[in-house]
């Protein structure tokens, strides 16, 4: 009986994100960038010591469309090592798309090369990968480009929203082509797709995706025709067919570094199969990726407001984190806290790097909404309540447009 193909999946390295870095003086590169290399190389060493057949990359694998080429070639590194232990697939992500339609993508090159045991998957099809441990037919759903999936004729004189249902449609349609195609194989069949799926979990992602994204209904993954799904853009790990039988596991290997505080408690790291036509098993590897640790304190009945912030920097092992603090303060308990000596404590607790002393204020009611409140309409008191909670202006925004309906009529 032939034994179970060893796929590695991962997806999501957005080399190139410097938030909280600073350079690191033997590379020269951000800090943070060296944190991204890094969990990829332990990667690789897995990969190695287990005797993996087959590498799936489901896309995204810089922070921009047009990386420097210090970024590409530490990318490009870790792609030969790769390679050089299997056949390795490269899933064309939304990040790894060029900027316009007549130029080159970013791991384009690699096709161009004709890098051995490298295939860059940017159209939606089928592919017939040989490894040690035997066949995997392999489909590959890239990213979905509207102009391509639509006629420009049939979404002419459409909404917005008319125009998403129709691509979800047709992007539906086309990964049933896939299964139809894959199902003619007798072997073990993968799809990996880099696309959003309704009901994910989605987490810092929003703040650095390109476009409007159009989400892929669950079912139409979750086709037995399938072995396993691998799919990336949603950086958050999750399993959406957990618990569901007589499906394919339906897995968002999720990024493998934190980018920012969105992402401080989830688990990084990729994604290990062993795929069998029918009986697939996978699981979870954690990686030791930066610690991201957020400390909290009220501090507007505090005496010693300094001293309790102190003792909670105590509490806690902090030793190559990114640590921000959320103080709640009043004016007067704000002139009692003396920052210098929390920076100098922090430091001393070996954090990697101080993101920011968030210091919340808290205002009598009247200075926070102006000299007479009882002139304000319903939305302008929510938007001065918004304000005064420092809910950033893109999130306070959308509430307020969302309010509006509710307060219109009552205007």
């Amino acid at each position: 009986m032939p034994e179970p193909i060893r796929v590695l999946h991962f997806a999501d390295t957005h080399i190139g994100m410097e938030n909280y870095g600073k350079t690191d003086p033997q590379t020269g590169l951000s800090s943070r960038v060296v944190d991204f290399l890094r969990r990829m190389d332990e990667m690789i060493d897995y990969a190695r010591e287990h005797e993996v057949d087959l590498v799936i990359f489901a896309g995204d694998a810089f922070k921009t469309r047009s990386p420097n080429p210090t970024y590409q070639r530490e990318f490009a590194h870790r792609v030969r090592d790769l390679s050089e232990l299997a056949p390795t697939v490269l899933l064309v992500g939304n990040h790894d798309l060029p900027p316009t339609v007549l130029k080159a993508s970013s791991i384009e090159i690699y096709q161009t090369l004709s890098v051995p045991n490298v295939l860059v998957a940017a159209d939606y099809e089928v592919h017939v990968i040989e490894t040690r441990r035997g066949p995997v037919a392999v489909g590959t759903a890239p990213y979905p480009i509207r102009s391509r999936l639509l006629e420009e004729r049939t979404a002419a004189g459409m909404t917005i929203a008319e125009t998403d249902v129709l691509l979800q449609d047709r992007l539906t349609e086309i990964i049933e082509s896939l299964a139809q195609t894959a199902e003619t194989y007798d072997m073990p069949r993968l799809l990996t797709g880099h696309f959003t799926v309704s009901g994910a979990v989605t987490g810092s992602e929003r703040s650095i995706m390109l476009g409007r994204d159009v989400a892929v209904g669950l079912a139409s993954l979750a086709d037995p025709r399938w072995d396993y799904v691998a799919l990336g853009h949603i950086h958050k790990h999750q399993n959406l067919t957990r618990r569901q039988k007589k499906v394919p596991p339906v897995v968002y290997s999720g990024s493998m570094e934190r980018i920012d505080f969105g992402e401080e408690g989830d688990p990084k790291g990729f994604c290990w199969v062993e795929l069998e036509h029918g009986t697939t098993r996978w699981e979870f590897i954690p990686l030791e990726a930066r610690p991201f640790i957020t400390l909290k304190a009220d501090l507007r009945t505090s005496k010693n407001p300094t001293g309790t912030v102190l003792k909670l920097i105590h509490k806690h092992v902090l030793v190559d984190a990114v640590v921000r603090l959320i103080l709640e303060l009043t004016p007067e308990t704000e002139a009692l806290l003396n920052e210098n000596t929390l920076r100098d404590e922090l430091k001393q607790a070996g954090i990697f790097q101080l993101a920011s002393i968030r210091k919340q204020i808290e205002q009598p009611v009247r200075a926070r909404l102006g000299a007479s409140p009882e002139g304000l309409t319903h939305a302008e008191l929510l938007a001065h309540y918004l304000m005064s909670k420092e809910i950033p202006q893109e999130r306070r925004q959308e509430l307020l447009e969302a309010a509006d309906a509710i307060l219109r009529p009552g205007e």
